[in-house]
């Protein structure tokens, strides 16, 4: 065994206490398929969203850290509910009224399957399509390893039949798992649920019929439904003619694929104990699982891919770099969190600071590290000597969306620091003033001082002039201080805090801002002096 092994056996880190329990569940050894399996399942009725993003890195993050402890081979498989029908159109895709006709009456038909909906993109073969086009092209840009799987394919080839026939077999006893919980949510439905749901041709398109089952026949592999249209008619289970209730679905999935690990969301809890009594009445064992909370928009309501809410992945990336967003995913997978533009400036640094930690670490302080899980036990070495947050307010003073005024202060900073050995520290600068232009700038709000914060602003612009122009960042540090609590012999109701919110709404029009100290360092002494004499001039400072 190896000493990171043997360290991994005792981390706290959560991505290794699941990666222990998949240990446990085969003692050691490999399962009788060869290899452990994970799995992410996505929707594709709307645009893929942040939520699966996460748990695909979440479930690679467990993945890498089971390769840790273990030698038995892993496969993920992203997993797409492609044959579901349109229940409803999404409000961010084009062509709503083209999209309309397919979507189901809610009565008799859940709508048109999902890779049978024209692409109201007009890109792909069908809406499904695009979207686990889409699904794929946000993977394979993080680099993840995985394979991809489509329900649609699985069911239409064949491959799920032997399943679907266990399913058809064991209907009364899927029928006595289910009823119970669907009768206390909806008496009605349950009077006429079939684990089954027919795929026919209506209204000149295929649908997904919900219709009642009046007979299931195991031994010619058929059931036989009835409705108001054709009647009484039979349909085989197989072949892609039939495909399950989502709860029986995910089940029979979990049992015709021999599924290990599977994460979900808090509001499937449900779902999954009554999914997990299904694949053990199939034959099955259910997978090893996590339950992970739910993100929230910037008004507290629960994102959701079909209302577009929320922040999407190529939004985050258009401000931070990927590594922030999966920073973001391993923090507190349990505790529901906030997720909209104003989170990304903290998750950028605290990712850097982790960053930063990580070669002066041992190696159990590493495996609890989260850079350790986001690049899989090999961070970047490159050393950032700026926050995300500094690099703004230097955007914010100066005024500019020119990488390189703002990399003119950087250099004078960070002597050795230019965009060819920095790469990271570069496009961070990049970052900060798409960040700068398109959330921090249109807020700005200056306000003129009071006569004693004028008198304190005077005090610092002299105490600064006195210290060398190369002064060390803790230097000017201090004299901010020590004017801040001149200033509190004045104003004794006054703390320190206040003292720095008036310089952040005084030089930055924000109510938050960077240490000071490190501020002038990089701005420099003299620009800084200016910065504050401007101010007492009541000259724009934007």
């Amino acid at each position: 065994m190896s000493d990171l092994r043997a360290i991994a056996e005792k981390s706290n880190a959560w991505p290794f206490q699941e990666a222990r329990r998949l240990v446990e569940r085969f003692g050691g050894a490999a399962p009788e398929k060869g290899y452990v399996l994970f799995e992410t399942g996505y929707g594709p009725s709307g645009l893929p969203h942040i939520g699966t993003f996460g748990e695909v890195v979440r479930t690679t993050m467990v993945r890498r850290a089971f390769e840790a402890l273990s030698d038995v081979k892993t496969r993920l498989f992203a997993f797409s509910d492609d044959m579901d029908g349109l229940r409803k159109v999404p409000d961010n895709v084009p062509n709503q009224d083209m999209m309309a006709k397919f979507v189901g009456d809610k009565k008799t038909s859940f709508g048109t399957p999902l890779t049978s909906v024209p692409d109201p993109f007009g890109k792909y073969e069908s809406f499904g399509h695009h979207n686990n086009a889409r699904l794929r092209a946000f993977l394979d840009a993080f680099g993840f390893e995985y394979e991809f799987q489509s329900s649609t394919d699985w069911y239409r080839s064949g491959r799920f039949d032997k399943a679907l026939l266990s399913v058809l077999q064991n209907h009364d006893k899927i029928l006595g798992i289910v009823l119970p919980a669907l009768g206390g949510i909806n008496p009605d439905r349950a009077r006429t649920y079939s684990p089954f749901l027919p795929v026919r041709e209506r209204d000149g398109r295929l649908q997904v019929l919900e219709v009642p089952a009046v007979e299931y026949r195991p031994k010619d592999g058929t059931v036989v439904f009835e409705d108001s249209v054709e009647g009484k008619f039979e349909v085989p289970v197989t072949g892609g003619n039939c495909k399950l209730q989502w709860r029986v679905d995910w089940a029979m999935r979990w049992m015709a694929l021999s599924v290990d690990y599977e994460m979900s969301g808090k509001d499937l809890i449900d779902s999954v104990k009554l999914g997990s009594a299904i694949c053990r009445t199939l034959g099955g064992k259910p997978p090893e699982g996590f339950t992970y909370e739910l993100f929230l928009d910037e008004n507290g309501e629960k994102i959701s891919k079909s209302k577009g809410n929320g922040l999407s992945v190529e939004e985050w990336l258009e401000y931070a770099p990927p590594e922030s967003l999966s920073y973001f995913m391993y923090q507190a997978p349990r505790r529901a969190k906030r997720l909209f533009f104003d989170v990304i400036p903290r998750q950028v640094d605290e990712y850097l600071s982790a960053l930063e930690k990580f070669p002066t670490q041992d190696d159990a302080a590493r495996l609890d590290n989260p850079v350790w899980h986001i690049h899989q036990g090999k961070p970047p070495a490159e050393s950032v000597p700026l926050s995300f947050g500094l690099l703004m307010n230097l955007a914010s003073v100066c005024n500019t969306e020119d990488k390189a005024v703002l990399w003119g202060f950087v250099g004078r900073y960070a002597k050795d620091a230019r965009p060819e050995n920095h790469p990271i520290l570069d496009s961070l600068i990049g970052f900060a003033l798409k960040y700068y232009r398109d959330f921090v700038k249109p807020t700005k709000k200056h306000r003129a001082p009071t006569e004693n914060e004028r008198w304190a602003l005077e005090q610092l612009a002299e105490k600064l002039a006195a210290l060398p122009k190369d002064a060390e960042s803790e230097a000017f540090q201090n004299e901010v201080y020590a004017v801040g609590k001149e200033l509190i012999v004045r104003e004794p109701e006054r703390d320190l805090r206040a003292w720095f919110q008036t310089l952040y709404e005084v030089l930055f029009g924000q109510t938050q801002g960077p240490r000071m100290g490190s501020f002038i360092a990089l701005y420099g002494r003299d620009e800084t002096i200016a910065l504050i004499k401007k101010a007492l001039a009541g000259e724009a400072l934007a």
